[in-house]
């Protein structure tokens, strides 16, 4: 081993949800052997718009060992089990993606094939019905089971959330060093980061540098000039305000998200506020009608002047160049549609945890890394443009112009094997499965033509009776889960600050 190649010393420059995840895995995981630190300023706001998550954090939970219950209590959180769409499709219409798995597969095809037969036949019900997740946010039913599948995901306070994860990192030797970072020193040898300085004078020298500066992108752009892919043209709003207001009524198990004229607007409820903002194009609407828009269409009184939130969706060329990672908002936004930030974040650091360089920097492992995650990313992409190119609206100039966009071949791709043939698949990287692609096409109206010629060996009568009996057990469960607020005061219930 070469120990003047060895990675010790890990410099965070940033906070936040992002800094703080990657803090907490490092030092719990790794801290051992590493020396890390974490820069940040409490003169610098955080974006913090990330309250929605979805299941694949509880990987990152064990990983870490977090109680689920205390988390939830510290973050004033409520569960969710999915997303309601309003208006997407058209207006006064909406359907649910929820979490969990639609009725059952078979070897050969997945669910949607024996529902699409059953709906040929007049014999089916809603696809909701089939999936306990999407009944249980529908009639406002949840528990925890400790023997079931994590399929549930969290609403929660996303600036609590950092400040938890930073005691667990902190516990674990991660020292936090306040400051802002006022030079990025280059080695001119090789190009790497050497050190940062900050506005106190003092000098941060590392070996690995994780950039989670957001969208100014201190170290992956500013200093390494990295270079960044646009996908503007797919997915054309360009602005979120944000605000929070007072506890509405009895918080939903799942996060709305109603289309409006120029964009949509989210709502999450959590435990005593809930979470507001509108997405929006510049384009087509200005700053002021959208804080105008989304006061006029909020719950509860303000708790806050709206703040104005501009972004670009894409992604960098490379996540990790040099001795740099990119992790979070500097390394590319998709928006907030399907919740996937925190998620994104969370894969990036297991990557590098599964990739991390202790004996030294090896551009084949850099290179499959950014693979990996360039693919996941042009995943989310496309379920994410999706939402926006599968809709009837014409009432706007905004909607006119997302139904008439080119979009990703990949996605048209999947639209027509979904059309053509009701063909559903999910590759090993994937984020999005089966279950999720087929509430979101069927939502937004499109539907398949035809189905799986197994099915056919199905008789009409047996058919019946296997929707039905999905049907009935999804009912069972879900009629034996207490009302979602009772279970969340009996669980995991938050101090009211």
């Amino acid at each position: 081993m070469n120990d003047e190649k060895r990675i010790r010393r890990v410099i965070v420059a940033g906070g936040g949800t992002a800094g703080w995840m990657a803090a907490a895995a490092l030092a719990k995981l790794l801290g051992k052997n590493l020396d890390i630190k974490l820069v940040e300023s409490e003169a610098i706001g955080t974006v913090g718009v990330g309250e929605a998550t979805i299941p694949t954090l509880h990987l990152f939970h064990q990983l870490l060992g977090i109680d689920e219950r205390e988390m939830m209590a510290y973050t004033n959180a409520t569960f969710k089990l999915g997303i309601a769409f309003e208006n997407w499709k058209d207006v006064g219409e909406q359907y649910i993606h929820s979490f969990g798995a639609a009725g059952k597969d078979c070897w050969a095809c997945n669910f949607s094939h024996f529902w699409v037969k059953g709906r040929q036949l007049g014999i089916h019900h809603d696809i909701g019905d089939y999936t306990k997740e999407h009944l249980g946010a529908r009639e406002g039913r949840f528990a925890v089971s400790p023997r079931a599948e994590r399929t549930h995901a969290y609403h929660f306070d996303a600036s609590l959330y950092a400040k938890y994860l930073r005691s667990l990192a902190e516990k674990h030797g991660a020292q936090r060093i306040e400051g802002k970072i006022e030079q990025v020193q280059l080695d001119h040898h090789n190009g790497h980061i050497k050190a940062l300085k900050l506005d106190s004078g003092e000098l941060l020298e590392g070996d690995l540098f994780i950039d989670c500066t957001g969208f100014r992108g201190l170290l992956i752009d500013q200093a390494l000039h990295t270079g960044y892919d646009d996908w503007g043209h797919w997915l054309p709003c360009d602005r979120a305000v944000a605000v929070q207001t007072g506890k509405g009524e009895n918080p939903v198990a799942y996060t709305r998200s109603i289309a409006r004229e120029s964009g949509w607007q989210w709502r999450i409820p959590l435990q005593f506020r809930t979470g507001n903002g509108l997405v929006f194009c510049s384009h087509y609407m200005n700053e002021q009608r959208a804080i105008d828009q989304l006061l006029e269409n909020v719950e509860g009184e303000p708790l806050m002047q709206p703040r104005v939130i501009p972004f670009r969706t894409g992604t960098r060329r490379k996540h990790w160049n040099k001795n740099c990672v990119a992790i979070g908002l500097s390394s590319g936004f998709i928006e907030p549609l399907e919740s996937t930030s925190i998620h994104l974040i969370q894969r990036s650091i297991v990557r590098l945890l599964t990739f991390f360089p202790s004996n030294g920097f090896v551009q084949a492992d850099i290179n499959e890394f950014n693979n990996l995650i360039r693919e996941e990313t042009e995943n989310v992409r496309d379920f994410v443009v999706l939402h926006y190119k599968l809709t009837n609206r014409e009432d706007s100039e905004f909607w006119r112009h997302c139904r008439s966009m080119d979009i990703p071949d990949s996605l048209a791709h999947r639209m027509e094997m979904f059309e053509q043939g009701g063909r559903v698949y999910q590759n090993g990287t994937e984020l999005f499965g089966e279950s999720s692609w087929l509430q979101v096409l069927l939502g937004q109206g499109l539907m398949p033509r035809s189905y799986h010629p197994i099915v056919d060996v199905m008789s009409d009568e047996e058919l019946a009776r296997f929707l039905s009996g999905i049907r009935s057990d999804v009912r069972a469960t879900v009629d034996s889960w207490p009302n979602h607020l009772e279970f969340i005061h009996h669980y995991c219930r938050a101090k009211q600050a």
